[in-house]
């Protein structure tokens, strides 16, 4: 199949035909749930072993070898012309949310195999080699920390992390090593750190997650940065009791107290330009009807492209957290699970991405990501860049998650064109 960019009729039937095989794919890939007919697919959960195991059979497939990592992610290497070249990375994740999409993460992933598939068929070998990862941990929905398998390859992985324990008391460690990985070598790994000094560049396809490209008309876009991201946990303990004997002023209850508090954050987002803020999870203990709850965790999720609007507006929601907890006489713990500064995409990759994407008769939009991804962990390690695909009304971590056939095959084709005439020499 002849996949090169081209604005003519037959290229875009060719694209067509190509975002009609992803599609087809993803829908395989969505079959591997721990949610029944939901999709949950958790890191080191047995959906995540069942596709990894899929996707390395794909690989080999494809041209490539393939195994998995220490991390439990999935890697897959294409030669180029000359065996043993420094590598471009291609991914994205396969984890997922709890009642998750089709298409966030895994498109990446499924892209960058299709890519080196048509490589293959057409026996060709570009400068560099090719090693296509899909990473196990980019949601951080199962272990209170993020992008585990990310840091591994990108050299930057706390051993701390190793400790981090999930809903059930299983600390990542352990899964890691029940998965087959190996916890003990994520730290220093030395092939991994070999292979990241070889590398040139990290490059990833990724469903945009928001409706930008959708109300521009654009069927893709060139990221110019990712948003940096700061994540907590709250523990907020106060006085169980019965509901019915307890007068409401003498009582310390933590439910109570943590509804001031997300209402607090909130109300700081809304008034600061540039700040998101969410509480996504919030437990409480002991959860019975006629008791006024003793105990209560609350997860704070805070964002911006602008790391000093990040830093302080997270410390203002955190002054007004223990100001409350004061005034509602209950106890106030914090512990911050991830901080994660905010990601300039290369220029280079970004100008490569946009040309490829011209050649193929686009013109695409430019646009900042208030989304955390993978690529994220690369910045100041790698050249990286990142190219997004609209998705219909901007829903993503949501069953109602969807993206065309078309848009799908374009951006193939626009990874593929970038992949040929990729600006090596920039980058070293």
């Amino acid at each position: 199949m002849h996949v090169s960019p081209s604005s003519d009729a037959t290229a875009r039937d060719g694209r067509d035909c190509l975002g009609a095989a992803l599609l087809a794919r993803l829908e395989t890939l969505a079959g591997f749930t721990d949610g029944g007919t939901a999709l949950t697919r958790l890191y080191l959960s047995p959906a995540h072993r069942a596709a990894a195991g899929w996707l390395a059979g794909w690989m080999e497939q494809a041209g490539m070898t393939a195994h998995v990592d220490a991390a439990g992610n999935v890697v897959g290497r294409y030669e180029g012309a000359t065996p043993g070249a420094p590598a471009v990375l291609l991914g994205s994740h396969i984890d997922s949310v709890r009642n998750a999409g089709k298409y966030d993460g895994t498109l990446g992933v499924v892209t960058a195999v299709a890519v080196v598939e048509e490589l293959n068929r057409r026996g060709e070998r570009l400068p560099f080699a090719l090693e296509v990862i899909a990473f196990g941990d980019e949601e951080g929905v199962r272990f209170p920390v993020i992008f585990s398998g990310t840091r591994a390859v990108a050299g930057t992985f706390d051993p701390a992390c190793l400790h981090a324990a999930d809903a059930d008391g299983v600390r990542l460690g352990e899964a890691l090593a029940a998965f087959g990985g190996a916890p003990a070598a994520l730290a220093a790994d030395p092939a991994t750190a070999a292979r990241v000094a070889r590398a040139l560049a990290y490059l990833e396809v990724h469903i945009e997650q928001g409706p930008v490209l959708e109300q521009a008309g654009v069927p893709v876009g060139v990221v110019t940065a990712i948003n940096g991201a700061s994540r907590y946990t709250l523990g907020i303990t106060g006085t169980a009791g019965h509901a019915g004997t307890v007068p409401m002023a003498g009582r310390r209850d933590a439910l109570a107290a943590a509804a001031d508090m997300v209402l607090a954050v909130e109300r700081q987002a809304l008034h600061t330009p540039g700040l998101v803020a969410t509480v996504g999870r919030l437990d409480v203990l002991p959860g019975a009807v006629n008791v006024i709850a003793g105990g209560a965790r609350l997860t704070l999720d805070v964002r911006s492209p602008d790391d000093r609007v990040r830093r302080d507006g997270a410390a203002a929601i955190l002054d007004a957290c223990a100001i409350i907890a004061q005034r509602r006489h209950v106890a106030l713990s914090v512990d911050q699970t991830s901080e994660t500064p905010a990601a300039p995409c290369t220029p280079a990759l970004m100008d490569a991405f946009a040309a490829a994407a011209a050649r193929a008769g686009v013109e695409p939009k430019r646009l900042p990501s208030g989304a955390g991804h993978d690529a994220m962990v690369f910045a100041g390690v790698l050249p990286m860049a990142m190219l997004f695909v609209r998705c219909r009304g901007g829903i993503s971590h949501n069953p109602a998650e969807s993206i065309t056939a078309a848009d799908a095959g374009l951006a193939a084709a626009v990874l593929l064109d970038t992949l040929r005439h990729l600006p090596v020499q920039a980058l070293s």
